[in-house]
Order: C-alpha cells, then sequence, then structure tokens
C-alpha cells in the first residue's frame, strides 16, 4: 500500500521522489534486455549450419520441409525476375538504303536458295557483259523419271517434259504391251528427248523394266514412235537352305546364305506345329525351300516358303509341304495315313493331372477334374484332334481362353487356359490343325493345357476313348503331293544361285540388235 509521499517497498518506507527515480532507471532497462537477448542470439545463431535446403521428399509437413519448400519459391522467384528480354532490338542500318539498293542486297540472300529459287532479280551485269545473239541448245537430253506410289504413266510423262504428242503415243504403245496399272510404282525410266522444235523437245528414246522377265524401249525412228520389248530369260529354279542349327536357328540360317524374309517365313511355320523352344536342339539340321527366279539380267525376287523341314540324326521331325489353294502347309507323314488312340493335341506334351475327383490346387476343396492337364511350353501350338466344327471359342469363366469342338457321333473336344485363340465359332477345322497356344489364363497355377472329352455333352475320361482319325485324300491328289514333296527334295541347295552369265548376255546382244534395227 502506498503512503503519501512514501513508496513501501521491501518492508521499507521509501521517499515518493526516490520511487519515481527507480521507476524511470527500470523502464529502459525492460526495454533494453528483449533487445540484447534478441541481439545475444542472433550473433550466437550460425547461419550455415541451418540446413536451407533439405529434401522436400523426406518429412513433408515439418518445419525443416517448409523452410525448403520457402527456399525453392524464393529462387524461382528470383530466376524469374531475372528472365531476360528477348524482343529484337530495331536498330537503324549503318548506311541508308533505297528500295533498289535493298533488292541488290536481297538477290544475293541465302534465304531465296532456300526457298528453291532465286528472288527474281538479276546481278547488276557490267560494261564488260555482252548479250549473246543466240545461245546453242544441246542436241539431246539424257534424264530418269520415276513412277511414284498412285502415280500414271501420262502424269509421269507429261512431267518429264514430253509434248501432249508424245504422251499419247508412249501411253498406247506400252499399253498394248502391258497395261499401265501393272508397272509397279518405282519403276525407273531411262529417257532421251532430242532437238527442240517449236519450244518442246521429241522424245528419242524410252526403256524401262515392265516386268520382272520384260524390258521395254520405245524408239524413234522415221518421224514415228515405236515399240521393241525383250523377253528376260528368268531361271525359276528354287532356293533351298540346308544347314545346322548352331545356339539360333536364325543366326545359323543367315550364317548359310537364306535370306531375311526366307527364315522368317520358316520359323513362322514351324512355329505353327512344333514348339520352337523344346522341338530345337543344337546339332539339328535345318532345311527350307523357298520359291525363287533370278532374271538373266542379274535381278533375283524371293517368293513364298513352299517346304519347311527339320532333322535329327537323319531322322524327321517335320516335313512341312505348302499344298492346296490356300496355301496350307501339311506334314508329309500324315498325309493319307490313319492314326487312332489317344491323339495328342500338344507335341511334346506331358500329363500332369488326370481324370476323377481331386483337391483344386487354387480353390482349395476337391472336385471332379472333368479332363487332363498336359504340361507344355507357353506358346506352344494346340491341335484339333479330329475334324470337327468350332461351336464355341472365348473366355469360359475358370478355363480362360476355351475352345470347344463339335465332331460328330455325340462327341466334342474342349482345351483350355489357353494364351491365344487362333480359331474363330462356326469355323471347321481339320485335324492337327491348330486352333491356339498353350498359355495360363482362368484359374491356373502355370502354363498347361486342359483338354476335356464329351460324350452326348457330358464330360468323359479321354483316356478311355479311343479316335481313328484317316485324312481323306484322293489317291490322285496324294500321288500329285508325293511327286511335289520329291521334285524340291531334289533341288541341290544352292542351286538356285548359279551364274547365268551366258544367258545374259545373249539376252543383251538381241535386245541391242532390236533397238539398232527400230533406228535405222
Amino acid at each position: 500500500m502506498f503512503k503519501p509521499r512514501e513508496f513501501q517497498g521491501f518492508g521499507q518506507a521509501v521517499p515518493l521522489a526516490a520511487a519515481a527515480a527507480l521507476v524511470s532507471a527500470a523502464e529502459p532497462a525492460r526495454a533494453t534486455a528483449p533487445r540484447a537477448s534478441l541481439r545475444t542470439r542472433f550473433d550466437a545463431l550460425d547461419l550455415a549450419q541451418i540446413d536451407w535446403a533439405p529434401d522436400l521428399a523426406e518429412q513433408i509437413g515439418s518445419r525443416r520441409w517448409f523452410r525448403g519448400l520457402a527456399t525453392l519459391l524464393g529462387l524461382i522467384l528470383g530466376a524469374l525476375s531475372l528472365w531476360p528480354d528477348t524482343s529484337a532490338i530495331a536498330a537503324p542500318p549503318a548506311m541508308p538504303l533505297d528500295s533498289n539498293a535493298r533488292e541488290e542486297f536481297r538477290s544475293q540472300m541465302i534465304q531465296p536458295l532456300a526457298l528453291g529459287g532465286d528472288s527474281g532479280r538479276h546481278m547488276a551485269s557490267t560494261a564488260l557483259v555482252v548479250r549473246a545473239a543466240a545461245v546453242p541448245q544441246r542436241s539431246s537430253v539424257q534424264f530418269t523419271a520415276t513412277l511414284g506410289q498412285g502415280d500414271s504413266l501420262e502424269h509421269m510423262l507429261a512431267r518429264a517434259g514430253l509434248s501432249g504428242a508424245d504422251t499419247t503415243a508412249v501411253s498406247r504403245l506400252v499399253g498394248a504391251v502391258v497395261p499401265s496399272g501393272q508397272i509397279a510404282p518405282g519403276t525407273r525410266f531411262d529417257m532421251a528427248l532430242g532437238s527442240q522444235e517449236g519450244g518442246t523437245r521429241l522424245l528419242e528414246h524410252l526403256a524401262f523394266r515392265a516386268r520382272f522377265d520384260l524390258d521395254v524401249t520405245v524408239v524413234r525412228s522415221g518421224g514415228e514412235l515405236h515399240l521393241a520389248q525383250q523377253a528376260i530369260a528368268v531361271d525359276t529354279t528354287p532356293l533351298r537352305i540346308r544347314g545346322t542349327v548352331g545356339t539360333s536357328v536364325y543366326l545359323s540360317a543367315r550364317a548359310a546364305g537364306a535370306p531375311v524374309e526366307a527364315v522368317q517365313q520358316y520359323l513362322e511355320v514351324l512355329d505353327q506345329h512344333l514348339s520352337l523352344d523344346t522341338a530345337i536342339e543344337p546339332g539339328d539340321t535345318f532345311d527350307f525351300i523357298v520359291s525363287y527366279r533370278r532374271a538373266a539380267s542379274g535381278e533375283s525376287q524371293l517368293g513364298e516358303l513352299l517346304y519347311a523341314g527339320l532333322e535329327r540324326d537323319g531322322h524327321a521331325q517335320a516335313q512341312l509341304l505348302r499344298w492346296g489353294k490356300d496355301g496350307q502347309f501339311f506334314e508329309a507323314t500324315g498325309m493319307g495315313q490313319q492314326r487312332s488312340g489317344l491323339l495328342m493335341p500338344v507335341i511334346g506334351g506331358h500329363i500332369t493331372s488326370g481324370f476323377g475327383m481331386r483337391r483344386h490346387p487354387i480353390l482349395g476343396y476337391s472336385r471332379l477334374h472333368a479332363g487332363i492337364d498336359f504340361g507344355a511350353a507357353y506358346g506352344s501350338p494346340i491341335y484339333a484332334v479330329s475334324d470337327g466344327t468350332v461351336s464355341f471359342a472365348g473366355w469360359h469363366g475358370g478355363h480362360g481362353n476355351f475352345v470347344k469342338l463339335e465332331h460328330g457321333g455325340g462327341f466334342g473336344t474342349g482345351y483350355g487356359h489357353m494364351s491365344r485363340i487362333a480359331v474363330s465359332p462356326g469355323s471347321h477345322v481339320n485335324a492337327g490343325q491348330v486352333i491356339g497356344y498353350v498359355g495360363s489364363t482362368g484359374l491356373s497355377t502355370g502354363p498347361h493345357l486342359h483338354y476335356e472329352l464329351y460324350k452326348g455333352g457330358v464330360p468323359v475320361n479321354p483316356m478311355s476313348v479311343s479316335f481313328t482319325v484317316t485324312n481323306q485324300v484322293d489317291p490322285a491328289e496324294l500321288a500329285a503331293y508325293k511327286a511335289r514333296l520329291a521334285q524340291l527334295k531334289s533341288v541341290k541347295p544352292g542351286a538356285a544361285t548359279s551364274s547365268l552369265a551366258p544367258r545374259q548376255a545373249a539376252s543383251g546382244r538381241s535386245a541391242r540388235r532390236e533397238i539398232d534395227r527400230l533406228k535405222s
């Protein structure tokens, strides 16, 4: 409690003047103490020890993370504030230019040349330049034109500079030998234009390859155009490639001289009947034949695969021959032969689970296993065990990709867990035809084929029924098939690449004689 003119503190009476002095002395002390404390703390703070750029992927939402975010935003804003000005700076030219001088400079620029032509203004000439009274013309102009994709012979000739009369005459002459629509795009035309009459040069000579076996030449004689055609000798001996498999069938065949397209066809056909992963081993012998044409002029043309074979220790593992109008491949060993017993829907597959009650490996309880499981490599081809009609092809619950065939007589077969289906519903399939490929779709623990057999629509044990399949082939057709196979296998490897130089030289001499006759 304060008393008049006294300050009561610490149990002693203090005069009022002394109390006021104490208060006035304490106020600057209180104001100075926080400032001194902040300064002391700031001086003691080591800025180098602060992590100004922490990893923003760590401690998200913490004070340290927000400090790093502030640093990032500050750097971005600083970079944007210092972004340079890229606008063009207009500056007057070093010397004044009028329109004539500007055009002179423009004619010397590279830009007009880049656009495909000049500026249209020529360089100024001096007194030393004298205009020529007459300029001699070239007696003949020779060049090559190419028929483009979707182009026509008439348009190509007109672009080459032929007159309308010559274009019409050439089109008429060539059309009588080969339709212009059958001339392949990319065909090169060697032309020679003669003297210039009325501003247009006349066609003197035109030559091109109309077909693989035909050369066509158009020559001007007696003021008119005449056509000469020269047949080119073509050797159609098939190309046979045979060799030993090393680490890779592809590399071994390429090392034996097989073209890339031929090797690809061979592997595709073989893959439809064998598993390339398990059926081919180092040391096996690959053997395939493709149609091949070689012209006397030196060009060659590769055709389609005719025969695909694979041997092991002198025994044929596969002999596939292209046969029929649809060009399908048939196994020579099974052509016209009868097979019976349990027909394997996969080659090289082994039974991993039989027909009957078993504990399902995924569902975990016992139920009827209404088929047989064949273990096989992923992607192995699956074959129809007999002729039939596809009644179902698609996704079928736990069977995954599933195909069902109806064979008649109340019998049917089913093929499940396919990786890919190769047939469509309603189509007819033959015994041994590929209908799909081994996979692991649906309720499956690994790649395999689930094969079912139905009798009257009820699943039965496939081991209890024996199929008898006979490839019904007309005797005459079977004889023709065997004769064709023997003919192809009699071709010696490399016979198609024998030299045709004598025939080529004779063909060239005959063509030159015909051209000389037309010119005379």
